[in-house]
């Protein structure tokens, strides 16, 4: 694994978010769209755990195999676990489920990246994972 070990700046950062949220937008469009025959378009818990599992898989899969999602392949950044090897499922679920923490309440756990040296979000510091420039 060719790295040179260097924290991911605050831009590049968002860049990745961005790209990743639209790429994640399409798929649960997609997602979405398979359920609606089943679903009537009712929204319920039921699909609600469905789109939820549908992210995660997205994530998780990327993250396991490879560690990056299609955004961190375009800008250059992998996920890896503190010690430089591939992240495990269990730091994939704890690292997706502290982001979710962090989106709703108000994206603190995110904007924790600007105070933190190595621009480490709360998903990255409790999973013990960090995204390094490749």
């Amino acid at each position: 694994m060719e790295t040179n070990s260097s924290y991911v700046g605050i831009l590049r950062y968002c860049a990745v978010i961005f790209y990743d949220g639209l790429l994640l937008f399409s798929v649960l469009f997609l997602a979405a769209g398979i359920a609606y025959p089943i679903t009537d378009g009712q929204v319920n818990i039921m699909f609600q755990v469905y789109l939820l599992a549908v992210s995660f898989f997205y994530f998780a899969w990327s993250w396991v195999n490879g560690g990056q999602t299609l955004g961190m392949k375009a800008w250059r950044v992998r996920l890896v676990a503190n010690d430089n090897q591939p992240i495990s499922l269990k730091q994939c679920l704890l690292r997706f489920l502290i982001s979710i923490i962090s989106w709703l309440i108000l994206g603190v756990g995110f904007f924790w990246a600007f105070f933190n040296q190595e621009h480490r979000t709360w998903h990255d510091l409790l999973s013990n994972t960090r995204l390094i420039v490749l």
